[in-house]
Order: structure tokens, then sequence, then C-alpha cells
């Protein structure tokens, strides 16, 4: 049976149930919101260890209007299902979390509930953070009470049926959420534990990194697997395959600096990773950062076999132009055998984001163009001009044909009915 006509068949079921059967799917909430708070102010130490860890949730990027207050919340996530806007953070008494206790902010991130008992959407992502420590949640309360209260009334979200009804979203929940915090593993040290810690719940990486079913849930068989971010038209690469963005054979150093600088010798970041970068990981610490690499190095590899080498067009007018188009256009920068320029270019020849099976992102990096973020190791990042208005659909398929098919590079074909596709899908 289909997950969704499961789905249908459930949503029915409660439609028939009412409100009560609702709340019934969701009792798993023990946490007491009523209890007694102790009102003792905050220590500095407590607020800073909050800022830290908003940085490593990256909680401000999404909190914040373009050309808002920070953390006043009015951004939209568009999503298959329509567009969830972001809650004010700020400690605003009637718009904000100025009348939340330190309970019911661990309750909407331990078990996605708002204050009023709301299922809260998984937009904001709390099958992740349901594994931060209440420890942790508490510092993070801390902080934001700490933040100038800013009035900014929260929008409705504009998602279609059934999707905005509360009865779908304790569907969803039933069939995919099941909140608990982070249990470390005792087969592994501090350190692996830390970056795991890290990794799944403030850092949320699967989130992007993991392949979602119809209904947004992740696949917890693929997990960091890779997947299409939805919405977005970027492919978040699999951190599990050395043919995608696997790391256990890199040098440790050289995945602290990707994540703290945003380039290494191995490869660089652009793309929604790069906002991550600049906005996150690259203010955190190298002790964490260290926790992370480990953990991303000991990642299982996946099974998958090498990708087939693909059938390379050397001949033929098709052959011609993408090498004409090639020098034209992408060999000042990149070398004239893909070689790239260090510290600035990346090589072309060799390299994974090049020869992906998904290519959704080197036409993308190509289309709108784009930088490594700028960060402190990389103040003054290099980046890729747009080619939109400057190659059709046909002409830029022949290049990155060429590009996927040069100096040892044996991938597929772009044609250019992909590029097309992916063209369309970015002015949406």
């Amino acid at each position: 049976m289909r997950t969704s006509f499961k789905f249908a068949i459930a949503l029915a079921v409660l439609a028939v149930g009412g409100s009560a059967l609702v709340w019934a799917l969701n009792v798993r909430d023990e946490i007491d919101v009523k209890a007694p708070v102790a009102n003792a102010a905050p220590s500095e130490g407590l607020i800073a260890r909050g800022a830290y860890l908003a940085r490593a949730g990256n909680c401000q990027t999404c909190h914040t209007a373009q050309g808002g207050q920070a953390y006043a919340g009015g951004r939209g996530i568009a999503t298959p299902f329509g567009t969830v806007f972001t809650s004010n953070l700020t400690p605003d008494d009637k718009t904000g979390l100025g009348t939340w206790s330190s309970a019911h902010f661990w309750r909407a991130m331990h078990n996605g509930r708002s204050k009023s008992g709301r299922l809260l959407y998984p937009a904001f992502p709390y099958t992740s953070y349901t594994q931060v420590t209440r420890e942790d949640s508490d510092a993070l309360f801390a902080y934001l009470g700490s933040l100038p209260p800013v009035v900014a009334p929260n929008l409705p979200h504009a998602l279609r049926f059934p999707y905005q009804s509360q009865a779908a979203l304790a569907v969803w929940r039933a069939l995919y959420f099941s909140p608990g915090v982070y249990e470390p593993d005792a087969a592994r040290g501090a350190e692996w534990n830390r970056g795991a810690y890290l990794a799944k719940g403030l850092g949320h990486c699967a989130a992007c990194h993991t392949a979602r079913n119809a209904l947004g849930a992740t696949d917890q068989g693929l997990d960091l697997a890779g997947g299409l971010i939805p919405m977005q038209n970027w492919y978040a690469p699999s951190l599990t395959s050395p043919y995608e963005a696997g790391v256990s054979d890199w040098d440790r150093q050289h995945i602290v600096s990707l994540l703290k600088d945003g380039v290494s010798p191995r490869a660089s970041v652009t793309g929604p990773m790069a906002e991550v970068v600049q906005q996150s990981t690259q203010y955190l610490s190298d002790q964490d950062l260290g926790a992370m690499a480990q953990f991303l190095k000991e990642l299982p590899g996946t099974r998958a076999e090498p990708p087939v080498p693909a059938a390379v067009i050397t001949q033929g007018d098709s052959a011609v132009r993408g090498a004409k188009l090639y020098e034209q256009h992408c060999a000042q920068c990149h070398g004239g055998k893909g070689e790239g320029i260090p510290n600035a270019y990346p090589a072309l020849a060799g390299n994974r984001a090049v020869t992906m099976g998904q290519a959704v992102n080197l036409v993308q990096i190509v289309l709108n163009g784009g930088y490594a973020p700028a960060t402190a190791g990389n103040p003054r990042p290099f980046g890729m001009p747009p080619f939109v208005l400057v190659l059709n659909d046909a002409d830029m398929g022949l290049v990155l044909t060429h590009i996927r098919q040069s100096w040892g590079n044996r991938a597929s074909e772009i044609t250019p009915l992909e590029v097309n596709r992916i063209r369309a899908s970015s002015k949406q």
C-alpha cells in the first residue's frame, strides 16, 4: 500500500474521530509545562553558551526575514505543500516568546509543540532537535530571552488542503516522528559522540542530506545518503558515498577547513552549504569541528558500485562546439586541461562535484554563478560568474558535457532538456 494512500485513509479516520483523536495520537508529551519555574536571571555564561548553540543550529538564518530584525521571524520556507513562515523568537510578550517558560521551549524543541500545545510543522526541524539535551535547550532559551524584544506578529502559514490541518499533521507525526534525546554510543569515544550529537541534533544535517518521501519525511534507511532539497533545486550529496561527498579517506584537518573556511585542498562549498558555513559552522570551535569531522569520517559507507563510465562523445559537431565553448568561457580560470588554479578556481578534472550522477548542482552553478562563503580563513573568495544570459540550453549542455567527459572524467551527457528544466525551476 502506498504511503500517500495510507495517509488518505488515516486522515479520513481522524476526521470522524475529531480533535480528541488528534491529540490522542500524540499523548507521548510528558513534559510538565505548568510546573513553577524559578525566576532567577540566567548567568552570562549560560547566555553565552546559548548564543554559541544558536550558531550551531543556524537559528538566525531561518528566523530572520530578508531585511528584517534578527530572530523576529517572518521568513517564508517554501515546501512542496505550501509556505511555512518562521516564528518570532525574541522575548516580546505578545508576538514572541516573552510569556514562554523554559519548559515550553523544551517541549517545542523536543516534541514539536507550541506553548498552546498545537503541533508544529516539521519545517521547524524538531525531528532533529528532539535529540538536543534539556541543558542545551535551556541555554538556547536563556540566550533568546536576552535579545531585544521585537513586535512582529507571526504570519499565517499558506499550506494547501489537507496539509494545513492539525489532523493531517497528527497523522504525519504518528507515522514518522518519535521524540527522544541523543543516546551516546558506548562503543564510540567522547569525541565521536560529540560530533554525532552536533550533526544529528542542532546541526540537523539529515534535513538536507537525507532523501525525503512523498510526504516530506526523511527515509532513515538512507540516512545522510544524499537527497534533492525540496523547492531549492539543489542536491545535497551523499555524505556516505566516496563518489559524492563522503570524506572517510580525507585528512581530518581538511574536513575541519571545509567546515570552518568553506574551502580546503580537497573541495569548496557552494549553494546552500555555503550559507551554512557562512552563518553557522565557521563560528564553531576547532574542538567541535574536529568532533564533527571524526563523525563524518566514520560514517558507514554505502555499498554503491563506482559509476559506470559513460560513452564519451569525441567526434562530431557537438564535441567540437563543446570544446570551443569551454576554451572561450572557462579555460581562463579552470585551465586548458581542467587543472584549475590552486587557492582560487577549482580543478574540474577528477572533481566529484563535476562527475556525480546527479548533475543539478553543476547546472545551477553555471547558470546562476556563486561564491564560496566569506569567512575569516577565506575573506575574499573567488567567484563563478552566471552564464544564464550568455549560454542557451543547447550550448550549456554541450560545454557541461565536454567538462564531464574530458581529462579522465567519464560522466554522462547533459541534455538541453535537462538544462531547460533546471533553468525553469530556478525562476520559480
